[in-house]
């Protein structure tokens, strides 16, 4: 969509980008908090206060603390859903979810660097597995991601998921090693979005490998 100039833009989309920015305050705010003191330890109060906004203001963009806190994660997820869904047809599933993430890793973080600086990201993630409600919640949001995933799969095939168990099968796998890649992520130096896709390519290059009746020919 194109944006106005400053000097026409109308005063629906100054208060659309107000909105943005606010809400983008919020995150950041609201995940430098959770790092620094602990998210059980950390109130909405604190958050909103910290970007001089009022509670009912912060419950206009975020439901509770748990929304605030995958908010980001969730830009990530929906960025890569959208380039699987244009992934040409031809593409042989697994094909299509490696370059989906590829892809979308290109693309990710200058997005997630117009919200929060990717440091904050890697420690925040570092937060969510060590904060037993979030890994919860993470675990939750994880199954029905690759339920939204292996029905997208499912329709690219022209399969029922409910009768055909490959699109499933095949999104397990998936999900399980992008997990393993981002954990190891998480715990190393680097956290730069090269980082984290090197890794992600280097493990997805192993599923192969990695189901091999012989691992031992398979180094």
């Amino acid at each position: 969509m194109a944006t106005p100039t400053p000097q026409t833009a109308p005063t629906g989309g100054l208060r659309e980008r107000k909105k943005q920015r606010t809400r983008d305050a919020l995150i950041r705010a609201a995940l430098e908090l959770f790092t620094e003191q602990g998210y059980d330890a950390t109130t909405v109060d604190e958050i909103a206060e910290a970007v001089d906004v009022s509670q009912r203001t912060y419950f206009r963009y975020f439901a509770n603390k748990e929304d605030v806190a995958f908010a980001v994660q969730e830009m990530v997820e929906a960025r890569f859903l959208e380039e699987l869904s244009a992934r040409p047809a031809a593409e042989a599933p697994l094909t299509a979810l490696r370059s989906a993430v590829m892809v979308a890793w290109d693309e990710i973080g200058s997005a997630i660097e117009s919200v929060i600086p990717l440091e904050l990201h890697m420690r925040s993630y570092q937060m969510i597995e060590s904060t037993p409600a979030l890994v919860a919640v993470h675990l939750r949001r994880s199954s029905e991601l690759e339920e939204q995933i292996a029905r997208l799969i499912a329709r690219r095939e022209g399969l029922d998921v409910d009768t055909d168990p490959r699109p499933r099968v095949l999104v397990a796998a998936f999900s399980g090693v992008m997990r393993a890649a981002g954990k190891v992520w998480g715990e190393g130096p680097d956290c730069s979005v090269a980082s984290i896709r090197e890794l992600t390519e280097s493990y997805l290059d192993h599923i192969g490998p990695a189901i091999a009746d012989d691992w031992r020919s398979h180094p």
